[in-house]
């Protein structure tokens, strides 16, 4: 069985066109949270992930859009949750608030969190992956901190599939990744797409300008 792995699509449109494009036949796509945030495509991502039936755990910026409680973001993530609430609609917010923070998924092999097994806010960076981590589960799916990374150890693997909308581990492109259970492997992918254009949407919605260009620089 071949799983593909997404997380933090950001409303990234562009982006998660091009990882779609990109992905094999599966048996199924997962997400590790963050669906909204930052870009200016909220209703399009939140759409893409309904209509594919994804299973979609609570990412922090999905959280903050659902609740409008975002006090503690810094300019560029307020800007992208209430850019969010204005476009999405109320059944849109409302799936939203509604995601669990935790998913054990195909017959309890794999887990997905967005931060942490104990604190969906944690940013748990590749330095900090250990066989700890792991419960039941073979596969532990982690996202929030944009940066791509596998581990496998005796007892399963923990993956972090990087970000499809805003990878901050120096490459741009779009990340994520392909689980084959049965053999237990990760391969994981990036994938080149139009980052001019989302520069150019990002300025057209009035989006602060670094949400586009950090894009080209993997930041």
């Amino acid at each position: 069985m071949r799983i593909a792995v997404i997380a933090d699509v950001h409303a990234n449109k562009v982006a998660l066109e091009a990882v779609a494009g990109d992905m094999p036949d599966v048996d199924g796509v997962i997400c590790a949270g963050d669906v909204v945030g930052y870009n200016p495509w909220p209703e399009f991502c939140v759409d893409w992930v309904q209509e594919h039936d994804v299973p979609t755990v609570l990412g922090n910026h999905d959280r903050a859009v659902a609740t409008a409680e975002y006090s503690g973001f810094n300019d560029m993530a307020a800007a992208g949750v209430e850019h969010a609430r204005d476009h999405l609609s109320e059944a849109h917010r409302e799936w939203l608030g509604q995601l669990p923070t935790e998913r054990t998924l195909f017959d309890g092999r794999v887990k997905v969190v967005h931060g942490h097994p104990d604190d969906p806010d944690h940013y748990t960076h590749p330095s900090e992956f250990s066989p700890g981590l792991l419960g039941e589960e073979d596969v532990l799916v982690l996202g929030h901190t944009h940066v791509q990374s596998h581990e496998k150890y005796g007892d399963g693997i923990v993956l972090n599939p990087g970000s499809v909308g805003q990878p901050r581990d120096g490459d741009p492109g779009a990340a994520y990744a392909l689980v084959d259970l049965d053999a237990m492997t990760v391969e994981q992918r990036r994938v080149r797409y139009d980052v001019g254009a989302v520069m150019d949407a990002v300025d057209e919605a009035g989006l602060p300008r670094r949400v586009g260009t950090r894009l080209s620089r993997g930041q």
